[in-house]
C-alpha cells in the first residue's frame, strides 16, 4: 500500500479534502463515480414518433438525374433503317467524296453494328458495280449531308 508521511493515501487525501470519498486510481488521482438517470422511454418514443412523421413529409420526391446524359442513338439506329446494297444513295452519304473511302465511327455518330453493316454493304455494292471505288459519283454530290467530316461527333487521334 502507498504512503505519504507515514499515512497510506486515501487517508492522507480525505483529511486533505473532507469531501473525498476514498476512491484513488493506482496514479494517485481521484475516479469520478457518475451516475445516470434511468432513461424515460414513454416521452422518447412520443418525441420519436413526431421526428419520423415530419421527416416523412419532408421526403425529396423521386425524380430523374438532371445531370445524366441523354442515351445516344445513331441515325440508322432511331429511325429503323437497315442498310442494304441496293441503296446505294443511302450508302453514299457515308463515303467520302475525295478518297471514295467510308467514314470512320467517330465522323459517321453510327453505333458499331450498323457501322460494320454499312461498310459491308458498300463493299458488297462495290463488288456487283454498283458503286464507285475510288470517287463519288457526282449524282450524289449535291445530297444532303448526313454527317459532316469536318466537324466529327468525337475528337479523332489525328
Amino acid at each position: 500500500m502507498l504512503r505519504l508521511r507515514g499515512i497510506p493515501i486515501s487517508k492522507f487525501i480525505s483529511q486533505q479534502y473532507p469531501k473525498f470519498d476514498g476512491r484513488v486510481c493506482s496514479n494517485g488521482f481521484k475516479t469520478t463515480s457518475t451516475e445516470h438517470p434511468e432513461p424515460v422511454y414513454e416521452d422518447n418514443e412520443r418525441i420519436l414518433g413526431k421526428v419520423l412523421q415530419a421527416r416523412k413529409e419532408d421526403l425529396p420526391t423521386s425524380m430523374a438525374n438532371p445531370y445524366e446524359k441523354p442515351e445516344r442513338k445513331c441515325i440508322l439506329c432511331d429511325n429503323n433503317i437497315t442498310p442494304n446494297y441496293k441503296n446505294v444513295k443511302l450508302l453514299y452519304q457515308f463515303v467520302s467524296p475525295y478518297t471514295g473511302l467510308p467514314y470512320e465511327k467517330h465522323v459517321t455518330g453510327l453505333c458499331t453494328q450498323m457501322h460494320e453493316s454499312v461498310q459491308s454493304e458498300i463493299r458488297k455494292a462495290r463488288r456487283l458495280g454498283m458503286m464507285a471505288v475510288y470517287l463519288k459519283e457526282s449524282d450524289f454530290l449535291k445530297d444532303p449531308k448526313i454527317c459532316d467530316p469536318e466537324r466529327p461527333l468525337r475528337p479523332h487521334k489525328y
